[in-house]
This record gives structure tokens, sequence and C-alpha cells, in this order.
């Protein structure tokens, strides 16, 4: 498969930002996330049998509604300045056009997820944005049959997926000339200001625990409805409250790479599972849906050599670790106890490695409920929307969950160790309940 590169525009804002808005802080919390990017692609067929001539006008009605939508979101049209603030210079987000030589559809029916990087507009696997770089780059992509593929690549540094999918939903209703459109919030820094870089520095202490070094792979796990409702009620334990659907996944695969590991390694290890926490929901008063930043925090599940590995002990460890996260641990954050409290939380994780005499730690990031499959840019919505491959000699264990196109099932996009996925692949108690790779049609 060739994609072939049509143009490369500017896209700058369609109004100037104001001057007493040129540098925007960023937050505490968006010193939290060490990765460059958060990738997405998402998948349109040409449901209507729009001729080519029309299909490029979609693209150019692309560019002039994301003009639009960087007038209100503008600091997505600047450039990164230094780790606690973006210069919103109106500089404008890269925005490119390719042409690849096949079907969505022939794509789509084995998708190779090795080549969904071709889509997007970044190099996935660089150090990611640098002071003077872009913050939005994107990459709409036109399949033989006119089908379309938009990549975004934009810094982690100001949006987590909650606030991706608040700027797509916005972009989406500019594009379609929807009334209601919601702005977005800026509340962030405010809630969590930065001076200094104590939260990077014991983030990055944290994180360089779970990091490995070896040969990563990728693969897409798909849970149908039925397999969730068995692993839900398999997992919950008598007298507990019911397990979500992310929580028995969890549970599942933690208990299935654990045992990869003690099979490929020889001999159980201590693990540590980690998640993703949206803290919109969970702070009193809940935050705006369309608060841009990264307002998460992490949750730490752990299971020592001799304690329980059933599904219902990991399942009540992930609960738990969830829960602890409500709205007055929120409360405590952005308070005078915040700086302690999250230092402690992040140093309990990043040191579990060096109290065990071996480690395992694998971590879970949820885009289940943010409503990817719901943007519609006026040609309808979605076919599919996908993460991307992992193909890095250094690494972590993680598992990215996202939902289905009916919303009844849930992908998992695990990527592990070569050797230990070979395992998990012979694992027929975890090939039962999945589809490993299939189509998304």
């Amino acid at each position: 498969m060739e994609v072939q590169l049509i143009s490369q525009v500017i896209v700058k804002p369609s109004s100037p930002t104001p001057s007493h808005l040129k540098i925007f802080k960023l937050s505490l919390l968006d010193q939290l996330i060490p990765a460059p990017y958060a990738p997405i692609v998402l998948f349109y067929p040409n449901y209507n049998g729009a001729s080519y001539p029309q299909i490029l006008k979609r693209v150019e009605k692309l560019e002039q509604s994301l003009s639009k939508t960087l007038a209100s979101f503008y600091p997505l049209a600047g450039t990164i300045q230094d780790d606690l603030s973006i210069e919103c210079n109106d500089k404008g987000a890269y925005f490119a056009t390719t042409k690849v030589d096949c079907h969505l559809f022939q794509f789509l029916s084995k998708p190779d997820l090795q080549l969904i990087c071709k889509f997007l507009p970044c190099d996935v696997g660089s150090v990611g944005p640098m002071a003077g770089t872009r913050v939005t780059n994107i990459q709409v992509n036109v399949f033989e049959c006119g089908g379309i593929a938009i990549g975004l690549c934009i810094s982690h540094r100001i949006l987590d997926g909650a606030a991706l999918k608040s700027f797509l939903k916005s972009w989406a209703a500019t594009a379609t000339g929807a009334e209601e459109n919601a702005g977005p919030n800026f509340i962030a820094s405010s809630l969590f200001p930065a001076t200094d870089f104590w939260l990077k520095d014991s983030a990055l202490a944290m994180w360089g625990a779970s990091f490995k070094v070896g040969r990563s792979v990728t693969k897409r796990f798909v849970f149908d409805a039925a397999s969730i409702a068995s692993l839900r009620a398999m997992a919950t334990s008598s007298g507990a409250r019911c397990l979500t659907r992310v929580e028995a996944i969890s549970a599942f695969l933690w208990k299935c790479s654990m045992a990869a590991s003690e099979a490929n390694s020889g001999y159980r290890k201590s693990s540590m599972l980690t998640h993703v926490v949206n803290l919109r929901p969970r702070a009193a008063p809940t935050l705006s849906e369309h608060s841009i930043g990264n307002l998460i925090w992490i949750s730490g599940a752990r299971c020592l050599v001799n304690q329980d590995k059933g599904m219902p002990a990991l399942a009540d460890q992930i609960q738990y670790s969830i829960s602890k996260i409500n709205s007055d641990y929120v409360k405590k954050m952005h308070g005078n106890e915040g700086p302690a409290l999250m230092r402690k939380s992040l140093k309990e994780i990043g040191d579990f490695g060096s109290k065990e005499a071996a480690v395992d730690y694998l971590g879970f990031s949820s885009w289940c409920g943010f409503g990817f499959y719901e943007i519609d840019f006026g040609w309808g919505k979605p076919i599919w929307v996908s993460s991307f491959a992992v193909n890095a000699p250094v690494f972590m264990n993680l598992i990215i969950l996202m939902e289905t196109r009916l919303g009844d099932g849930i992908e998992a996009w695990v990527t592990l160790d070569q050797q230990e996925m070979d395992i998990m692949e012979h694992d027929q108690e975890l090939m039962a309940f999945i589809s490993v790779d299939p189509s998304p049609l």
C-alpha cells in the first residue's frame, strides 16, 4: 500500500488570537504523560458514492472548518514554547493531504496495524514536540474509492483523550454548521497551576520503572458483548459492586499477561497495573467535558507473588485503586496538600519495582465512552476508529481500550514483548473470549 503526499498547507485560525492570550500556561497535570502524542485515525467510507472532485471539496471543507475551530481552540494553532507554556502565535496547524492506492474496504478487510502509521502526519516513535514545533498536525488520506482516513497527532501536553474528543466534536460541528457547538474550557491551569517541573520529574521516575528493552508487538484483541458479559460475571466476587466492562476486561488481561510472563521467564513475578483515570466526572462539582488539558491521574493496583491471581481478586484490586480517586481525592489534589499527595502516589507506583525481586508493569488507558464514533463532518460517522501499533526497542506493556463501532464490544490494543505476545496467543482461555485482529467491517 502506497500513501502519496499530494499537498501540505498550514491552516491558521480564522481570526487572530488576542494579545493578552499569546502565552498559554500549561497545567501541572500536563507534565504527567511522557508520550508526545495520542495518535488517532478515523476512517470514513464514501457512503454516497461521491466523485473525486466532490471528495476534494470535502477536504477543502475540513481545512476551512479547522481554521474556524482553531480560533476558539487557539493554543492548538500555536507552537511549544517550553515545558510550562505554549506560544499562541497563530502559526497554525500542519495539514497534509495524501492519496492511498487502494480501496478503504480493501484495507479494512484485514487491517495491517503496522501500516496505520502511514496515515499519521508525524513519526510517532520520535521524541515528540520540542520547543518551536507545532502543537497540531493532521493528515487527510483519500482512498481510491473516495473513502477518507483522518489521522491526528496533537501534542499530549495539552490534550488527553477526553479533550481530543471535545476538539473533534467542535471541529465536526463547525464543518456541518451545527447550531450547538460548545467551546473549550481552559480551567485546568487555574485548578492545577504549574510553576516548576517537580511533577514531571516525579512522573518520569515512575514511568521509567515501567519501560523495558526488547522487541514490542501490538495486537488487537476484540471482545464482543457476550464475552464481556461472561467476564463481568466471572470477575465479580460475591457481594461486591458490579464491575464495569473496563474493570472486567482489565482484570482478565492482567491475569493472562501475568501467566504469559511466568511462562516466558520460568518464575512468578509481582505485578503493577496502572489505569489513566479521567478526573472530570470525579470532581465535585464535575468539570466540563469540554475542559482542555490533561485532567487525569494514575491509579495503581498491585499483585504480589504470593497473592491470589484469580479474576475476582484482581478485579477487586483494580476497582479499589480506581475508586480511591474520588471527589475528596481530586479536592485534595488542587488544595494545599496536593503536591505531597501526588508525589506519594507516583512514588508508590515507581518504587514498587525496587521493593520486589522481579516486577512486571502493565499500563491501561481507556477511551471508552468518549464518543469518537459520533464524529460526523457531514458525510457520515466513522466506520472504524483506530490507535496505532508500537514497534520500538524501548517500550512499556500498554493496553488501550476502545469501543467498537456499535458500542457493544471493546477493542484492546495490546502492546507487549514479542515472546510474551506469542505465549498469550496460545492461551486457550484468552482465545475463547477474543478475536485477534479481525476486520472492523
